[in-house]
């Protein structure tokens, strides 16, 4: 083995300059903007000299950064150009994935086949009310009206934004009914036909299954849909810890890859040609049937990283290379993020190769060999300890129950359902009823094994929630896995458990006695607020219900609580019945106790510890006082203006939380109770529409701001120009949570302070944070 001049071999100086270009590309994911032309010669310029001299090691962390820089430029500079940011256009292309249900629409990754050289080739839409039939593969020529990538953006919430980036998707949209959108031949291309092909196999698993509660389960380890698996399914695999199992992983395309080599090489020696090995020819079979199981899965991401790991491997199978596990391990890692430095964006990518990295750490090197039982239980145990670090840094939550639900689940999932589920749908185009009867036998058993795991999901202590944890705590806790996990006879394995205490010590921050804090949370077209005094939260509304999979309490809401190390909400009000201000209730009320349901809208008030809104509720919190301002006993005619309104008033501040009235409940609260109205915040009513924020309201609330609950670029055009002119002329700042992202103003006795979410976590995939106002409090 070649030795360095510093002492190590130069098989441990190249792995290691593999984790320092792998830190070069996660620091350029930190960056708030790309290095400029000028930058960018001067960091060549640097790495040049480097080279020169052989420093490799910087070498290597420059060579991260500049490849990561080089890439994010080219990325950026391929979404939509701001000429056609909300402009009408006419596109060209196929339906990329399977279309998903979400409410009234359908949606879809769409290819454009011929874009302009500045135009996105990937793009995501919505479809309105389609009227026909729409299927993965199908060309067409639609109208669409196009923006670029934005997501929501919230404390403790998925970063949508930058989900869009990693995918290449350069812009988002909606197709517009005219002109009418027409179907259209399109260029035949391999991303087309296994677009298609999914289509054909999620057609006939519609068929064969179509009440089961497994189809989406069978369809996400067949052809990587997760379309039709359900809120509570994802809960119950979060919960239990076999959420890899459900998706398209390495371990699913090792698996399969795995039984190809076998079967090939078999049949290789039989054939008897021995121009090529067969460990060569088996090595290439199973890469193309782990390359052709990617595509089924769509060329997801996480499935083509596990493609070029496996490819790693096996190349060094059939060239029968005697590389350490490690060493394969560290050139798949360079490999991946040299084809796709934003990779690292991916929690998979971290999860993944950590947990390959745990199962070589536990096995290499050790003088007896477990049998089999026992070393699946070890392999389960070293995962679920190893990775619990990670977990509660990307999730908040662990999974106590994982080891247990993993052993049941790994070989009934990983060796039965997804080697028979495959045999099943290929045999559906050649033998369609010996392939019905092992689908239906699949279902059988998948709704065995869901019992099992509804069952442990439902045990007291089967998870548990975590606070973000501080910087620090993610290097001690590796340090302490790497302790715990070494082996028997290593000194001081006893002192791993300390090393774990920084991730579950956390200070919680919270309001002082008479102080209250203020989230409007990033909703979209809706509306989420959260006020935390001392000792009590209230929630105000929830954002909007999308579909059965999807809504803002689940992915906004309890995250954000989760977050603030809230675990039970003492008022929720729901201002009234419109589902972009009550669709979120259901599953916050599902996830977390919640003590007091206030409510105008009937299907809420008259629910268990529900009550209806009426002027003149109050009560007091840590010295914090709650008011209902409106509606009155006598009910408006409209139901915007019989929202709940509240005002929250500490000793210094005072806010107006006002729903969606307009201007009948605007004019009845100014002669109700005219200067009481006084607030220092105040959250726009109805979004900013242009029938509400009337003077009259506007000069007796006298707010120093007003915080704006709106969707980017939203159908209804809130906040309308009108009333943002008329804000203007008061002289009142404002800042639109489409623009900043959730919005949390904390005040004491002295100070208040606003804090913009997008300007916390800005990337340089990010449109900046704008109308970022300074404010001057009364």
């Amino acid at each position: 083995m070649p030795i360095s001049k510093n002492g190590t071999s130069s098989d441990d100086t190249v792995n290691f300059n593999s984790l320092i270009f792998l830190a070069g590309i996660v620091a350029v994911q930190q960056f708030s903007r790309l290095p400029d032309a000028i930058e960018l010669t001067g960091l060549i310029c640097l790495g040049l000299i480097l080279a020169y001299r052989r420093y490799w090691r910087p070498f290597a962390l420059l060579a991260g950064i500049l490849w990561a820089s080089c890439y994010g430029i080219w990325l950026v500079s391929s979404r939509l150009p701001n000429m056609y940011q909300n402009r009408e256009l006419v596109v060209r292309g196929y339906i990329a994935s399977l279309p998903q249900q979400q409410e009234q629409r359908l949606g879809f990754d769409f290819i454009v086949t011929d874009p302009d050289q500045d135009f996105p080739n990937k793009i995501r839409l919505s479809w309105y009310h389609p009227g026909v039939s729409l299927a993965a593969g199908q060309g067409w020529e639609l109208p669409v009206k196009l923006r670029k990538p934005h997501g929501r953006l919230n404390p403790g919430g998925f970063d949508f934004e930058a989900w869009l980036f990693a995918n290449r998707i350069g812009a988002t949209g909606y197709v517009r009914s005219k002109p009418a959108p027409k179907p259209i031949e399109s260029a035949p291309s391999l991303n087309r036909y296994f677009a298609l092909c999914r289509q054909i196999i999620a057609d006939k698993l519609d068929a064969v299954l179509p009440d089961s509660e497994q189809l989406g389960v069978i369809k996400a380890l067949t052809i990587g849909s997760q379309n039709a698996i359900t809120q509570r399914q994802w809960e119950v695999f979060r919960i239990t810890g076999v959420v890899h199992l459900i998706v398209i992983s390495g371990s699913h395309i090792s698996l399969i890859a795995g039984l190809v080599y076998v079967f090939s090489r078999r049949l290789w020696a039989r054939i008897g040609v021995l121009s090529i090995s067969p460990p060569r020819a088996a090595a290439v079979a199973a890469w193309l049937a782990a390359l052709f199981y990617a595509g089924l899965a769509g060329y997801s991401v996480p499935t083509l990283r596990a493609v070029i790991m496996l490819g790693v491997a096996l190349a060094a199978i059939a060239w029968q290379r005697n590389t350490a596990p490690s060493q394969i391990l560290l050139l798949a890692l360079t490999a991946v993020v040299l084809l796709d430095p934003l990779a690292v964006l991916s929690v998979g990518f971290w999860l993944s190769f950590a947990a390959v990295a745990l199962l070589i750490y536990v096995s290499a090197g050790r003088l007896a060999r477990p049998g089999y039982w026992r070393e699946a239980t070890l392999a389960q145990l070293a995962t679920a300890v190893g990775l619990s670090p990670l977990l509660i840094v990307f999730f908040q939550q662990v999974s106590l129950i994982s080891p247990v639900a993993n052993w049941l689940a790994v070989p009934i999932i990983g060796v039965l359902i997804v080697p028979v589920a495959l045999l099943a749908v290929s045999l559906l185009f050649v033998w369609p009823q010996l392939a019905v009867l092992l689908l239906k036998a699949l279902d059988q058993i998948l709704q065995w094994l869901w019992y099992l795991l509804s069952e442990m999901a439902a045990l007291p202590l089967a998870s548990m929630s975590c606070l973000p944890p501080p910087w620090y705590a993610l290097p001690f806790a590796g340090a302490g896995v790497l302790l715990l996990l070494a082996p028997r006879g290593f000194p001081c394995r006893y002192l791993s458990a300390i090393l774990f205490l920084p991730l579950f010590f956390v200070d919680v921050d919270k309001p002082k006695p008479g102080d209250v804090w203020l989230s409007v949370l990033d909703v979209g077209q809706g509306l989420a607020a959260v006020a935390q005094t001392a000792e009590h939260t209230l929630v105000f509304d929830t954002g909007a219900r999308y579909s059965e999979y999807t809504d803002m309490g689940d992915s906004v809401i309890i995250p954000f609580l989760n977050h603030q190390g809230i675990a039970g909400i003492d008022t929720l009000v729901i201002s009234h019945g419109d589902n972009d201000h009550s669709g979120g209730a259901d599953s916050v009320i599902a996830e977390l106790p919640v003590t007091r349901i206030i409510s105008s809208a009937a299907a809420w008030a008259e629910r268990e510890n529900g009550q209806y809104c009426r002027a003149g509720q109050f009560w007091r919190w840590d010295d914090v006082t709650f008011q209902v301002l409106s509606p009155p006993e006598s009910p408006f005619t409209r139901e915007n203006d019989n929202s709940c309104v509240l005002q929250i008033s500490t000793a210094h501040r005072r806010y107006l939380l006002t729903a969606d009235i307009e201007q009948t409940a605007e004019s009845w609260l100014v002669s109700e109770y005219g200067a009481k109205l006084d607030s220092q915040v105040m959250i726009a009513p109805h979004h900013g529409s242009k029938t509400s924020s009337s003077q009259a309201l506007l000069e007796q609330v006298r707010p120093d701001l007003i915080l704006i609950p709106a969707g980017y670029l939203n159908r209804f055009g809130f906040p309308h120009q009108q009333v943002l002119e008329r804000y203007r002329q008061l002289g009142i700042p404002w800042m639109n949570v489409a623009e900043t992202g959730a919005i949390s103003v904390y005040s004491d006795r002295e100070h208040l302070r606003t804090v913009a979410e997008r300007e916390v976590r800005q990337r340089y995939w990010m449109a900046p944070a704008s109308n970022r106002q300074n404010v001057v409090v009364r």
